[in-house]
């Protein structure tokens, strides 16, 4: 076996190879190079499962980034456990070929209770008294804190929020680093998500090239460190970021048609999905659309295609033509064209929108929400606001750290849709001359990383 590490370095795509002065470009220019035909929804968590099994989202059940959960009524995204897969991962397929390979597993989704060896991913505190600390959860549990020993807390607030930073990015990779210099492990998967933020955040180039030129000295040291362990280095990214120009607000318009149910609360409008005719979970640039009164779903697909800057409409049948026919997706899977991307929100009147629109709070909302990557521009003296809040919740004071605007229009990048420029298309890079082809489907992608560790036996 061939000790190998998988670097999904989140947001590549050829538009940013263009760089010449670039370690990755340098590098790459020496490779294989594919692009990877993105998998419906082209999002992490579908695209992560399609990697790792090898099939379809109508096999292993990664619909999207989250879905609703039709037996609690309830629209969950983030869930961490592996047994959400309906499909062996790659680790498994690997050690039925050989007992004697390992795995580990740095960040990449659905990362815990799975049977890979060494697991590391974002686990925050919860405490009791409001507070949110940063923090990570491994596998074996000492692991945490062995790394966190080394490199300090993880950095969980410039992983995801306003603050994102190559910070989280680069404390990934010297954690995958010190874990492949204590367990030798023969897979080691490695997330590095910086790109995505900026991408989806700026459209200015120099911003994107700055950020760039960040994650390339991150890259360059975690490559150079691999190729001294003779390792078999692949590059992949899961999709790349399309420039848009607006949202679609979905669920507004199913609310003007009346489809939607709310109820209020201390002032405030909650989604109240259990009571909905139809309602849609957006994430990115699709949107499933769940349908409790079965017999508006002609109607509502044809409100729904008259939409200009929506692309696909898909039922049941159709979906089928994109491999997303699973008991998770919605009635309706709504795809945006490459130039828009889909809102959670609901509400009418920003007065009336509920508390967690304004922080960041990933699993309260019915759906993504980019917005999270920023703080309201309409506030003056931000950095003190935050301050201050920070400060009574250390002191035990229960406080919103409601910060984040509903500016939609601040989105400059998205990702989900497959109707895209090939330019936008995910990567996959290695050495290996057999996996050589201009475009590989995402279910190979499996196929393809087995090969590089058994040299092309056994699979």
């Amino acid at each position: 076996m061939n000790q190998t590490a998988v670097i999904n370095i989140v947001g590549l795509s050829s538009t940013l190879l263009k760089h010449k002065d670039l370690f990755l470009t340098q590098w790459i220019e020496k490779k294989q190079v594919s692009k990877i035909k993105p998998v419906l929804p082209a999002v992490t968590c579908a695209a992560q499962s399609t990697y790792l099994t090898g099939k379809w989202p109508n096999e292993h059940g990664i619909v999207a980034n989250g879905w609703y959960f039709k037996d609690e009524c309830e629209v969950k995204l983030w869930r961490q456990s592996n047994h959400l897969v309906q499909a062996p991962k790659i680790w498994d397929i690997a050690k039925s070929k050989d007992s004697n390979f390992t795995c580990s597993n740095m960040f990449w989704w659905y990362n815990m209770y799975s049977n890979a060896d060494f697991n590391v991913t974002p686990r925050p505190q919860y405490r009791a008294d409001g507070q949110k600390k940063p923090d990570c959860y491994s596998k074996p549990e000492g692991l945490r804190d062995r790394l966190q020993a080394e490199l300090g807390t993880f950095p969980l607030f410039n992983f995801w929020g306003p603050n994102t930073s190559i910070k989280s990015t680069k404390w990934i990779a010297d954690a995958s680093k010190l874990v492949h210099n204590w367990h030798e492990p023969t897979l080691q998967l490695v997330y590095l998500p910086h790109l995505d933020y900026v991408l989806q955040k700026h459209n200015d180039e120099q911003v994107i090239l700055k950020d760039l030129k960040e994650l390339d000295a991150v890259c360059k040291d975690l490559i150079t460190f691999y190729e001294s362990k003779n390792a078999k280095v692949i590059l992949l990214s899961e999709y790349g970021i399309t420039p848009v120009k607006g949202p679609i607000h979905i669920n507004r318009l199913l609310r003007k048609e009346g489809y939607l149910k709310l109820r209020e609360e201390n002032g405030l409008e909650l989604l109240d999905t259990g009571e909905c005719d139809a309602f849609a979970m957006a994430d990115h640039q699709i949107a499933h659309v769940y349908i409790k009164n079965k017999s508006k779903l002609q109607e509502i697909k044809a409100l729904l295609e008259k939409v200009p800057e929506i692309d696909l409409v898909l039922d049941a049948e159709s979906q089928k033509d994109y491999h997303l026919n699973h008991e998770r997706s919605g009635d309706l899977v709504v795809v945006a064209k490459p130039e828009y991307w889909f809102t959670y929100y609901y509400w009418l009147d920003d007065s009336k929108a509920p508390d967690f629109a304004r922080m960041v709070d990933i699993h309260k909302k019915p759906g993504y929400d980019p917005i999270e990557l920023f703080t309201d521009p309409k506030k003056k003296f931000m950095l003190g606001r935050i301050v201050f809040k920070l400060l009574k919740k250390k002191l035990g004071f229960r406080t919103l750290l409601n910060v984040i605007p509903l500016d939609a229009s601040l989105v400059k990048g998205s990702h989900g849709a497959v109707n895209i420029d090939e330019a936008y298309y995910p990567v996959f890079i290695n050495d290996d001359a057999s996996s050589r082809s201009e475009l590989i489907n995402a279910n190979k992608v499996c196929q393809h990383i087995l090969s590089t560790i058994f040299s092309n036996n056994l699979v």
